[in-house]
C-alpha cells in the first residue's frame, strides 16, 4: 500500500516516501524500503562488479566503468571540523528520514526553470575541498555550483530511493564526500536489456591508472580466441576458456562500499545508466553526505543559458554561502 500523506512534525516525508518517524506515527511502512539482496560488489582496484559468494551469480563479473573512489579524502581532524561547521547551521527535515542543508540556485525541475533566488555561494569550508578535488585528473575541471548536505540517522530510518540526478541542469560528474560512518551505495538499473557477464576473467590491474584514466569502456579483439576489455581501472583478458551468460540489467544490483571519509565521483555509465540510492539497513550510525554538482552543457560556454551559468558559477566560487 502506498503512503499518500505528509508525515508528522519533524518529518519531511511526502507522497509515497516514509521514515521511522512517520511510520511510528501510524502511517503504514512502505515495503519497498526493505533491502534487496545484493548480487554484485564493486571492486575499486579492478573496476569490476564481482558476484557475491552468497549470490546465485557468484563468480560472475562484468566491467563497471564510471566510478572514482578515493579513501581518506579528508583526515579525522578535518572531518570533525567540517561536521561541527555544518551543525552550526540548521538541518531542515527532508524526505525518507533525512535532514538537509542546500547551497544552490532555486530550481523547478518539472518546468525547467532556474534562477539565482537566495543562493549566495558554496560554504566557506568547502573551498579547501574543491582545491583538493581538482588535484585528481578525473576532477581537474570540476566546478560545482551546488552543494547538498544530507544527514542520515538509523533512528529515523534514513534512506534515499534509487534515482538519477537530473540531466537537464546537472552535468556529468556527481561528487560526494562520505562522513562519520561507512555505508553502501546501491546501484540498480530498470532496463530490460541484457548485460553480458563473464566467468574466469583474467585481470591486469596495473595496466590502467584508476586516478588518471577517464576513458569509456573499449573492446579490442586481438584474435578469434582472445578479447581485451579496458575498464576505467584495468585490462580484462577474456580467453576462449571464459564462460559467458546474459541477464537483464533489472536483475542486477551492485553494492559500492563507501568507507568513512571517502570521496566518490560517478560519471559516464555509472551516472547515466545506473541509478544510485542508499538503503535504510545500510545506515548503522549517523552519516553525513556532501554532494557537489556541476552544471550541464546548456549552462556552460556556448550553451543556451551560458550567461546564467556564469553568474551562478561566480556566486558559487565566492565561497560565501549560507544554506538556502
Amino acid at each position: 500500500m502506498s503512503v499518500q500523506s505528509s508525515g508528522p512534525p519533524g518529518c519531511g516525508c511526502k507522497g509515497v516516501r516514509s521514515c521511522l518517524v512517520c511510520e511510528r506515527g501510524g502511517i503504514e511502512a512502505v515495503t519497498k524500503c526493505q533491502r534487496r539482496k545484493y548480487h554484485f560488489t564493486y571492486h575499486p582496484t579492478l573496476g569490476l562488479a564481482i558476484g557475491n559468494d552468497d549470490s546465485s551469480l557468484s563468480g560472475w563479473t562484468f566491467p563497471f566503468p564510471g566510478v572514482f573512489l578515493l579513501d581518506d579524502f579528508v583526515n579525522e581532524e578535518e572531518e570533525t571540523k567540517l561536521v561541527n561547521l555544518m551543525d552550526n547551521d540548521e538541518w531542515k527535515p527532508s524526505q525518507s528520514g533525512r535532514k538537509k542543508q542546500d547551497y544552490g540556485p532555486k530550481v523547478n525541475f518539472k518546468k525547467h526553470k532556474l534562477k539565482v533566488g537566495s543562493f549566495s555561494g558554496l560554504p566557506c569550508f568547502s573551498h579547501f575541498l574543491l582545491n583538493r578535488m581538482i588535484q585528481y585528473p578525473v576532477l581537474k575541471s570540476f566546478l560545482p555550483v551546488e552543494q547538498c548536505n544530507l544527514d542520515y540517522r538509523p533512528e529515523r530510518g534514513s534512506s534515499i530511493d534509487s534515482h538519477f540526478d537530473d540531466w537537464w541542469l546537472w552535468g556529468e560528474r556527481l561528487v560526494s564526500l562520505n562522513l562519520l560512518s561507512e555505508t553502501i551505495l546501491s546501484m540498480s538499473c530498470d532496463s530490460e536489456d541484457l548485460i553480458q557477464l563473464h566467468h574466469n576473467m583474467v585481470c591486469n590491474a596495473q595496466s590502467c591508472d584508476p586516478v588518471s584514466d577517464h576513458s569509456e569502456s573499449l573492446c579490442n579483439f586481438h584474435d578469434d580466441n582472445t578479447q581485451v576489455l579496458c575498464t576505467d581501472n584495468c585490462s580484462v583478458k577474456i580467453t576462449s576458456d571464459t564462460c559467458q551468460r546474459h541477464v537483464p540489467y533489472k536483475d542486477v544490483e551492485v553494492a559500492i562500499h563507501l568507507p568513512r571519509r571517502s570521496l566518490i565521483a560517478l560519471y559516464g555509465e555509472a551516472r547515466y545508466t545506473w541509478k544510485h540510492g542508499i538503503n535504510r539497513q545500510d545506515i548503522k550510525s549517523r552519516r553525513i553526505c556532501s554532494t557537489f554538482r556541476e552544471l550541464s552543457e546548456e549552462f556552460n560556454r556556448g550553451g543556451n543559458q551560458e550567461a546564467l551559468g556564469r553568474e551562478l558559477l561566480d556566486l558559487a566560487l565566492s565561497f560565501q554561502g549560507v544554506p538556502v
